[in-house]
């Protein structure tokens, strides 16, 4: 991916920060809340902040303001929303415990089973939740196997030949989730495989949620599918449907910041940072994928750099980079697209310490949200 261009205020605001420290684009958050309003406005659907993605919760309130609320898959994320945004709160995890099932009915509006077994286990203590469960489609729409429910021995959902002739009476809704950064032709290829095998059941119920993965703020997205895609589930069957995403909430609102330490050379200049993908962004390692960062460009870029860390992890990297001009120990490396993934997933291996959060305001001041320190590394072990 391509890094997006940055105004020199912006550039100098990111600049100014000590470093590591993650950066939340509070604009480019907006305009993207502001693309998901709309398809709620369009559709009747509910759009909700799928957590597991981004709960930097500071920005809950403003979040609120766009869109219907958040899912959970389970009860520390379930409570974050009640007492952060208390919009609808829904949940749903591969199984859930005896105790915590009673706690995520008082705060939950809706509870998702993964199995039959889950289901007859905890409904009985589900007085005040909507209660749906989990289906597999058994169609798989990407070529990621770590991010796919559908593909052979996925303990995700139930399959067709796993379903009753008739569904029992609390069951309400449905939910699938299937996709990781597509494009709506997907949606609408497993939305017509799902219809064609669980039709005969949509009669009973009153909801019908569609997941995440969903790439709605992408600038090559087909919104207009996707609206009409919605609009054919609540015309012809009369279900409020949801959608849950995460990435497309907070596409290209975020930035990771890091500092260059070292410079080494085997085979190829190495820059070592401050910030590391095994700590600060997993996912680079773990899809694997190489964030777009500022300055580079990979057709006119000439100076090249492997962008690595400083921890003992061999295999460290975020990736290799062509830079326009050279970089020296010392200088700025601004990674982008830094929101999604990388919080809510970052630890302390090495005692590597947990970046600073900003927020990157409309006026390109900064303010702190979080500040980390020794305690926080000592307090997880």
């Amino acid at each position: 991916m391509q890094p997006h261009e940055l105004s020199i205020e912006k550039i100098n605001a990111l600049n100014s920060l000590p470093t590591p420290s993650f950066v939340i684009d509070e604009g480019r958050l907006v305009a993207n809340l502001k693309t998901l309003n709309e398809i709620e406005q369009l559709s009747g659907c509910k759009v909700l902040l799928a957590q597991k993605c981004f709960s930097t919760y500071q920005l809950y309130p403003l979040i609120a303001q766009y869109i219907s609320g958040t899912v959970a898959s389970g009860i520390y994320e379930a409570r974050l929303a009640h007492e952060e945004m208390g919009k609808e709160n829904h949940v749903y995890a591969p199984a859930y415990n005896d105790n915590d099932i009673i706690e995520l009915d008082k705060i939950c509006c809706h509870i998702v089973f993964n199995s039959w077994n889950q289901y007859q286990r905890h409904s009985h203590n589900c007085s005040n939740a909507s209660i749906g469960i989990r289906i597999n489609p058994e169609l798989s729409t990407q070529s990621h196997a770590i991010y796919d429910p559908c593909s052979y021995g996925s303990r995700l959902g139930i399959r067709i030949s796993q379903m009753p002739d008739q569904l029992p009476d609390r069951i309400e809704g449905f939910h699938f989730h299937t996709l990781c950064e597509q494009n709506a032709d997907d949606l609408e290829k497993t939305f017509l495989e799902f219809e064609r095998k669980f039709k005969k059941y949509f009669k009973q119920l009153k909801w019908l949620n569609l997941g995440g993965g969903h790439y709605i703020t992408h600038k090559d997205y087909n919104r207009k599918k996707l609206i009409d895609l919605l609009n054919y589930i609540k015309d012809e069957y009369h279900l409020q449907t949801y959608l849950e995403p995460g990435e497309a909430v907070v596409l290209n609102c975020g930035y990771l910041v890091s500092t260059v330490l070292d410079k080494v050379d085997n085979g190829i200049e190495i820059l070592i940072l401050d910030a590391s993908a095994a700590c600060h962004c997993p996912d680079a390692i773990e899809m694997p994928f190489a964030p777009p960062v500022y300055g580079t460009d990979d057709v006119n870029g000439t100076i090249h750099y492997r962008l690595s860390s400083m921890t003992c992890l061999a295999g460290d990297k975020f990736g290799d980079y062509n830079f326009l001009k050279e970089q020296n120990i010392n200088d700025k490396i601004i990674f982008q697209d830094m929101a999604l993934y990388t919080m809510v997933k970052t630890n302390t291996f090495n005692g590597m310490p947990l970046p600073e959060i900003y927020i990157l305001k409309s006026d390109n001041t900064t303010q702190l949200i979080k500040k980390f320190g020794y305690e926080d590394f000592k307090g997880r072990l």
